[in-house]
Parts: C-alpha cells; sequence; structure tokens
C-alpha cells in the first residue's frame, strides 16, 4: 500500500550511454517494507508520465548507509526543527522496532 510523498525525491541512474533520471514529488506515492533480507523502497508517479522506481537495500548495506549519514550529518550545522523532528522520530521508532526484534530472537 502506497502512503503520498509529502517532499520529494530525485532518481539518477547512469549507465554508460545513457542516463535516466527521475523526480517524485507530491503528487507522487511511496512504500517501504522490510522482509528477512533487507528493505524495499518503492517510489510512484502515476501522472501520464508515469515511473516507478523500486530499491531494494540489503541489512548490512542499509547499516552501512545509515552510519555514513549520521557522520555526514555531524559535519553539517544544526538542522531546522521542520525538518529534523520528523528525521528523529522516524530513527527512534526504527530503533524500538529493531531492539524488540532482537530480543524476539533471543527469547
Amino acid at each position: 500500500m502506497t502512503r503520498p510523498i509529502t517532499d520529494g525525491a530525485e532518481v539518477s541512474i547512469d549507465f554508460p550511454d545513457k542516463v535516466y533520471i527521475g523526480s517524485f514529488v507530491r503528487d507522487a506515492s511511496f512504500d517501504a517494507t522490510a522482509d528477512v533480507e533487507g528493505v524495499h523502497l518503492q517510489l510512484v508517479r502515476g501522472s501520464a508520465d508515469r515511473r516507478v522506481a523500486r530499491l531494494h537495500l540489503h541489512y548490512y548495506l542499509l547499516a552501512d548507509i545509515l552510519a555514513e549519514l549520521a557522520g555526514s550529518l555531524r559535519t553539517l550545522p544544526p538542522m531546522d526543527e521542520a525538518h529534523c523532528q520528523p528525521l528523529l522520530a522516524s530513527a527512534e521508532a526504527l530503533a524500538k522496532a529493531l531492539r524488540r526484534r532482537g530480543r524476539g530472537r533471543r527469547g
């Protein structure tokens, strides 16, 4: 089930002989799910110029990406509250879900 995109995303895929570029903004939607191997992200632009971008990241790669993002954010000036609070709430929800999953597998 897709949800509306509240901000935006740009996707670019570069091949030796061509480039695919797509933007997904407020009239687009997304879906993000997890399975035993990793996470799936789907961006959908449903207008007349319909585009779908799909990405599957395995958990070790996702962990590396999150660590790199944390390092990158540490070098930037403070973020405004409008962007910071939703990111913080989502990161805390992810951490809580991961802690629950870890406990469930040990016990």
